[in-house]
């Protein structure tokens, strides 16, 4: 079969004419409406609740857009959200509106009271949580691991700030959380001062945090986010807290250096293991990061060996369990 690349040439004259002239006009709309765009830039977006006036204090149409979306991913805690200077909101969220035991993000965006834009130019800190344990005159008071303040959290989200907070255990009737934190936003100072959480338990036989001692030191070493692993490999991120003396003070990140090994074992499959993980090391923004490999579904306990800098074995070689493993693991189900 042969084939004719010339079909131009087979058009009558006129039926060619009329086609090359709905192709200029064609062409021409689209470079009209490429150019009515440029002209309008983003200011076209609209996002519920923000009216873009070229306010410099706040995002661009871009900007804004791009958080705003962020935000669809998380839901806001009503009861952290605070008013600043009769000019602003300072709203909180966390991934489900909740706080669980063990380790937590927690973002903060301030809008506008005038045209509902987010504000780029603020800072957070003080990050405080505060745990009562007990009634009336028998009570207890100790604080849990925090960031060192927030941060910008991605440089494509300038007007969102993150931290995050490692609850040491959850809340009950007796035992209960509140949260404070700062605010400086263009000039204006306010505080959120301990205000009330609910920090709900894991669910059962999940364990993301653990305490361990070395010399006259107490730590804290908190597990990030392990319900997003999947089968097969996985980065593994850990911080790596510091108990305070008073205890009522947030747990700083610890300033010594480790490397921490990962057993990561199925208990309900023989204690069998898995390959090629790799140990955790301590990074320049004070987290610590490995690979874990997990082959299969199921519950994994992770046993942690820790190291110090000249490969010495400081904790999880003589504290073994059972079985003959490290007793400090984690404990996690994927």
């Amino acid at each position: 079969m042969k084939t004719n690349f010339h079909t131009t040439s087979a058009l009558q004259p006129t039926q060619w004419i009329l086609k090359s002239l709905l192709w200029i006009v064609t062409l021409t709309a689209f470079l009209t409406s490429c150019n009515s765009n440029d002209d309008e830039g983003f200011q076209a977006i609209s996002i519920p609740g923000i009216t873009f006036d070229g306010d410099i204090d706040c995002c661009t149409a871009e900007e804004a857009l791009q958080v705003y979306n962020f935000l669809q991913t998380v839901t806001i805690i009503p009861e952290l959200t605070t008013e600043v200077a009769g000019k602003y909101y300072v709203s909180v969220y966390t991934k489900s509106g909740k706080f669980h035991t063990g380790y937590n993000d927690i973002y903060f965006v301030a809008t506008k009271k005038q045209n509902g834009n987010y504000v780029k130019d603020f800072q957070v800190t003080a990050l405080a949580p505060l745990m009562t344990m007990g009634m009336g005159t028998s009570t207890m008071k100790h604080s849990t691991p925090t960031s060192a303040g927030t941060r910008i959290f991605d440089y494509s989200y300038l007007a969102l700030r993150s931290g995050w907070v490692s609850f040491l255990m959850n809340s009950t009737e007796k035992d209960t959380w509140e949260l404070s934190y700062d605010i400086q936003i263009l000039g204006e100072t306010a505080s959120v001062a301990q205000a009330p959480i609910t920090v709900d338990a894991l669910p059962e036989g999940q364990a993301w945090l653990k305490s361990f001692k070395i010399g006259d030191k107490s730590y804290v070493i908190s597990l990030v986010n392990p319900q997003l692993w999947e089968t097969g490999e996985n980065e593994i991120v850990a911080y790596l807290s510091e108990r305070s003396m008073p205890m009522t003070q947030p747990f700083p990140l610890s300033t010594d250096k480790f490397t921490i090994d990962i057993d990561p074992r199925m208990p309900d499959m023989g204690n069998h293991t898995s390959p090629n993980n790799k140990p955790l090391e301590r990074q320049a923004d004070g987290s610590y990061k490995g690979v874990i490999n997990l082959s299969m579904t199921g519950l994994w306990r992770i046993h942690l060996v820790v190291k110090d800098t000249e490969g010495n074995i400081v904790y999880g070689g003589e504290e073994l369990d059972e079985d003959g493993f490290s007793s400090l693991f984690w404990d996690v189900t994927i």
